[in-house]
């Protein structure tokens, strides 16, 4: 469920936990389309056959992919209203701590950690935690900074 605050609200939102996303399915042609877009076509992604005797037992989605999709899943999760401009300002401290292997399902959970004023606007520090279904532990870990501006 996507939370929605107005832009005159959001500077009291830190340690505000937004819950989860809904599943995302990860497939081969996923996968191919974001190799295709970043030139990276290591046989661990795009070799289903030659990966079934990898490392991993199988093709697995590019670390980068899965790190992408926060930004679907922050949109998913928390949007404000009243602001002229949302931008994508960056990431701390990115670990890609297991693979994802294809057929995969994968949500997001993130927790507000602290919200900064700046020029014109606010900053968003907040931790998410991509999981993978039935997964030991995460596929990712990552603090993504997101500012709003009036």
């Amino acid at each position: 469920m996507t939370t929605i605050v107005r832009y005159d609200d959001v500077a009291g939102l830190a340690d505000t936990d937004l819950g989860w996303t809904d599943w995302v399915e990860i497939t081969q042609e996923r996968i191919g389309l974001f190799a295709d877009a970043t030139d990276d076509h290591q046989w661990i992604h795009v070799d289903p056959e030659r990966a079934k005797d990898g490392p991993f037992g199988a093709a697995i989605a590019h670390g980068f992919l899965t790190l992408s999709l926060s930004v679907r899943f922050w949109s998913e999760l928390f949007d404000v209203e009243g602001v002229g401009t949302k931008v994508n300002y960056g990431l701390d401290k990115v670990r890609f701590v297991s693979p994802v292997p294809v057929g995969s399902k994968i949500r997001m959970n993130a927790v507000i950690a602290e919200v900064t004023e700046v020029r014109g606007g606010y900053q968003f520090a907040v931790d998410q935690t991509i999981e993978i279904e039935g997964g030991a532990k995460p596929a990712v870990v990552a603090r993504g900074l997101y500012r709003f501006y009036a």
